[in-house]
């Protein structure tokens, strides 16, 4: 890459001056007066501006030479520097596309102690909710029918999507509906808010739900749907839903990308605690 092109890699706006690339070559200039290694003293500054958003998904770093051209060190440094964000996840080499950043979405922090479905959870943050349908067929499920207290042959919406964000994937959800208490799901299309649908079309009253959440690594299946070159850090969430009847209607595993979610709880002392 030249020194012309280095002047036509964009940053986003606002974020370094006037999306100046001297700016930014100068925020990586490592500092000889430490003793930390210069490749890590750039690892650790271009991993501090994507976790930032400063440089944002799809950024176009400079090329091993133009960097090490410009800061004045040795391509096996900048090399290191690459290889290491590479096995991190965080950027990806294009042949002589150059190297761009991966960057994981924006953060989000939805507040938990109210039964909301995705849609709605993603409107209520100011996100715009979109689904991708993986799989949808009526199945019996001995195991499923066990958590619904349903006999063996009862039979099961089952559902497989895809969560997107702001057209970022953020969750694979696997979710199981019983046909005997909301028979009108056999015709559902999918689209939309299950729990929006549960209630208008079906006449359900959903009042509570059982949920817990643990930490995992992801699988095949969910790493490829958020771009993870290996297993990543995800929140597995189980919930079990209930209608006004007392009668469990959804049963959901849902995972959720573990660099983009975090939750918030309200807790309240209680009134009678000793001080």
């Amino acid at each position: 890459m030249t020194s012309t092109a280095l002047k036509n890699t964009a940053i986003k706006t606002g974020t370094l001056a006037a999306n100046d690339s001297s700016a930014f070559i100068e925020r990586l200039r490592p500092d000889s007066g430490i003793s930390e290694p210069v490749y890590k003293q750039l690892l650790r500054r271009i991993t501090d501006m994507i976790q930032s958003g400063e440089i944002s998904d799809g950024f176009s770093l400079p090329s091993e030479r133009a960097l090490a051209e410009a800061l004045d060190l040795s391509r096996t440094t900048v090399r290191r520097c690459y290889e290491e964000l590479r096995a991190q996840d965080q950027i990806s080499t294009h042949g002589r596309a150059g190297v761009t950043v991966k960057a994981p979405p924006s953060r989000i922090n939805p507040e938990m102690g109210r039964l909301k479905g995705f849609t709605e959870e993603m409107r209520e943050l100011g996100i715009t909710p979109s689904t991708q349908l993986l799989e949808q067929k009526i199945v019996t499920d001995r195991t499923i029918a066990s958590l619904f207290n349903r006999p063996a042959s009862a039979r099961f919406l089952r559902l497989v999507r895809v969560r997107l964000g702001d057209d970022s994937p953020l969750s694979r959800e696997v979710a199981w509906y019983d046909l005997t208490v909301a028979p009108a799901l056999a015709e559902w299309d999918a689209a939309g808010s299950a729990y929006q649908f549960l209630e208008q079309q079906c006449g359900l009253k959903l009042i509570n739900a059982e949920q817990t959440i643990e930490a995992v690594l992801s699988n095949d299946e969910e790493a490829a749907v958020f771009g993870f070159a290996e297993p990543g850090p995800c929140l597995l969430l189980k919930r079990k839903t209930y209608s006004d009847n007392g009668q469990m209607v959804e049963y959901v595993e849902g995972t959720f990308r573990g660099d983009a979610y975090t939750y918030r709880v309200n807790l309240k002392m209680s009134s009678n605690v000793a001080t």
